[in-house]
């Protein structure tokens, strides 16, 4: 039995289609996404409306790289039978609560965003004085709360946009969770558990309010996920109904913070398409072997007998990655005594790096010669994320008054 409420068992998490990806989104976010998985009902969706944020004046080809995007995602070993993964523009009740969240949204808010200005500083040759740039955010807000995510996986550098969500979503709550009759529906509500889980419940819930037990709170929601005997509007109500509180119909979801390694380039600055020091995730493997055995050295280090020092050597950092302990001894002292050249330290990298690709290039083949496969996917994962969607929106339309009676 699940202690917390299911949509708090749920992740949401998008990425920009930007074609091919390579190893840094590989060691970044996919491999985090293979394992929550697993553990989380978790749904991935390509943020092509988010592309147009910032490149609506010269989008290229966004659905042909959102296409490639959604292969690697597979060949990474993201599994469609764990995860949903959907097109957000195929989603169109993202832009309905977008435009919705947007008539409660403060300006100020969506300005003081901290990435706000520094992506006008960094994009200077993009007109960014757009209100799709500037209302970014409040749609980044809009995927999550549609879904009623409980969890964001993130870097640090991100927690300030769902910070943001959990402000919007607070809003939200507060202006329209405070149904009529809100007390009176919620013992309606607790009388369809029956007498037993009925009497458990308002237990829990007075233990919970006057001892501020922590334990019960999480019993009585455990409780609620349980009862296959009321609705999911009456569900919602009893939780917002244990702390006192109206009814949830947003939930503020929480950031999963999550381990971003700083995937070493080819140049040794970050691995990043803009600096040309990538190796995409279908490399061909006479490619990655070329590019890893160019990778420039430590410069002390011209002749073969010179000793060099891995710490000034962009290959060194691919070995904190890629080689074992006793790998990085041998590197680190054949490297410093000369007693190993500069080509014998890259093939253990090369090595890693194919052995790492090779079933990533395998899979990728098989949805290469069959896109109907992938078709399929993306058709099933949006058509199951608008059938969550809808459930939300239709909630957010009523307690908002566009319902006609």
């Amino acid at each position: 039995m699940s202690s917390v409420p299911s949509q708090n068992q749920r992740v949401l998490s998008g990425m920009r289609p930007t074609g091919h990806l390579h190893l840094g989104h590989y060691h970044g976010v996919l491999k985090n996404w293979v394992e929550l998985q697993h553990s989380y009902e978790c749904l991935f969706f390509v943020a092509d409306w988010h592309a147009l944020t910032t490149h609506y004046e010269d989008p290229g080809d966004i659905a042909g790289h959102g296409w490639d995007m959604v292969i690697d995602w597979l060949a990474a070993g993201v599994d469609p039978g764990s995860a949903t993964l959907f097109l957000q523009s195929r989603v169109p009740e993202h832009a309905e609560l977008h435009l919705l969240l947007g008539m409660l949204t403060p300006l100020g808010w969506l300005e003081r965003v901290p990435s706000y200005k520094d992506q006008q500083e960094k994009l200077k040759e993009h007109d960014l004085a757009t209100y799709g740039f500037l209302g970014y955010p409040l749609l980044q807000s809009a995927d999550i709360l549609i879904y009623r995510a409980g969890h964001v996986p993130v870097g640090e550098d991100q927690v300030s946009h769902v910070e943001l969500t959990r402000e919007i979503a607070r809003r939200f709550n507060h202006f329209y969770g405070r149904e009529v009759d809100f007390e009176q529906n919620a013992e309606r509500a607790i009388h369809k558990m029956g007498k037993k889980n009925a009497r458990l419940y308002r237990d829990l819930r007075r233990r919970y309010q006057e001892q501020g037990d922590e334990d019960a709170l999480d019993v009585a929601r455990a409780l609620l996920e349980s009862q296959q005997n009321i609705s999911v509007g009456d569900r919602e109500r009893l939780f917002g109904y244990l702390d006192g509180s109206a009814k949830v119909i947003l939930p503020e979801p929480q950031p999963l913070l999550t381990a971003a390694p700083k995937m070493p380039g080819l140049d040794g600055q970050k691995m990043s398409k803009s600096y040309n020091n990538t190796i995409s995730l279908r490399e061909d493997p006479d490619a990655v072997a070329k590019k890893v055995r160019t990778m420039p050295t430590d410069p002390a280090r011209v002749r073969r007998s010179d000793p060099g020092n891995p710490e000034k050597c962009p290959v060194w950092p691919l070995h904190q990655v890629y080689s074992d302990e006793s790998t990085r001894e041998w590197v680190w002292e054949g490297c410093t005594t000369a007693g190993i050249g500069c080509l014998e330290c890259k093939q253990c990298v090369v090595d890693s790096v194919l052995e790492e690709l090779a079933p990533m290039r395998e899979r990728a083949r098989e949805y290469e010669d069959d896109p109907g496969q992938v078709r399929a996917i993306l058709s099933e994962g949006t058509e199951a994320a608008r059938d969550m969607a809808r459930d939300t929106l239709e909630e957010v339309r009523r307690v908002m008054g566009l319902v006609q009676r």
